[in-house]
């Protein structure tokens, strides 16, 4: 690990790496990186050491001290079996914004509908071995495992059995002929940091601030800034249907028979809401972005 009152930091490699660098950027932590080096810097009094590596590893690395904390995705710590801290959920990217699963499918026309069904001595592919192992084990169903390298999904029927896989929609397996009959666990991206330095208080208040950057951006993309004008008379009609974080703030604008109300909403709301708004008579409607909601 890096200076005492610095945290070493590890970001995940592939399909999470831009996303998370996105994330980092708008937290105002920007990842600096020449071409696809793996040694970046992130200019933070608070942040030492760098280093860019896949999710699979992340975990251990973790646990053994090399770094204080780090991003990956829950599935790889559990399949890893790090004894790690999970500091945070961190659902940023499309794909981690909905939690994804590590399913069992079968082949359509296998005639099998439920795990318990799976005959002893299957052929069972996945990138999970040690996941699928234990869940089998737990089953006490004698399975042949096979380590997947990818498209697990394209060994079924012919080469394999079942196939244990993360999916978000299931869509692929459909599209190959295969239906899902189980589920392990659920999955999602996790910020997570070595026990040892969560125990130091200097590097604990590092690691919260980090947490809190970055939860802040989450939770500002999430939700917009709402200001709009109000008719005295319309006031308490746009109250009864304006959803808020918390109470809106109003204040009487000079001379005019009107208010400003600016509250905060959820943008899953915001476009039936703006039209309702308008309707019963609100005016000058703003919607802003937000960068970061700390609470």
């Amino acid at each position: 690990m890096g200076d005492d009152y610095t945290v070493d930091l590890v970001l995940p490699k592939g399909s999470l790496e831009e996303p998370t660098f996105i994330l980092f950027k708008e937290a105002n932590l920007e990842v600096i990186r020449r071409d696809r080096e793996y040694n970046p810097i992130i200019d933070d009094p608070r942040i030492g050491r760098v280093k860019i590596l896949r999710p699979q590893e992340i975990p251990k690395y973790i646990e053994l001290g090399y770094f204080d904390i780090g991003i990956t995705g829950r599935d790889w710590v559990v399949e890893s079996g790090a004894d790690v801290i999970e500091v945070a959920e961190l659902p940023y990217s499309k794909k981690t914004k909905n939690k994804v699963r590590i399913v069992i499918a079968v082949a359509e026309d296998s005639g099998i509908n439920d795990v318990k069904d799976i005959k002893p001595g299957s052929r069972v592919t996945t990138e999970y071995p040690n996941i699928t192992k234990r869940y089998f084990d737990n089953l006490n169903i004698p399975i042949q495992l096979f380590f997947s390298y990818g498209a697990s999904e394209a060994k079924v029927p012919e080469i394999m059995d079942v196939v244990v896989d993360l999916v978000e929609t299931g869509s692929t397996l459909e599209r190959n002929r295969l239906k899902i009959i189980g589920e392990i666990m659920t999955s999602y991206t996790v910020l997570i940091a070595n026990k040892n330095s969560i125990k130091d208080d200097s590097k604990r208040e590092e690691i919260d601030d980090i947490k809190t950057l970055l939860l802040g951006v989450v939770e500002g993309r999430e939700n917009v800034y709402l200001v709009m004008n109000v008719p005295d008379d319309k006031l308490n009609e746009i109250m009864n249907i304006l959803p808020a974080m918390k109470k809106p703030t109003i204040s009487q604008l000079y001379d005019s028979g009107y208010y400003s109300v600016q509250t905060v909403v959820s943008k899953r709301e915001i476009n039936v809401l703006i039209p309702k708004l308008k309707q019963s008579g609100a005016e000058d409607i703003l919607e802003l972005n937000i960068n970061k909601i700390v609470r």
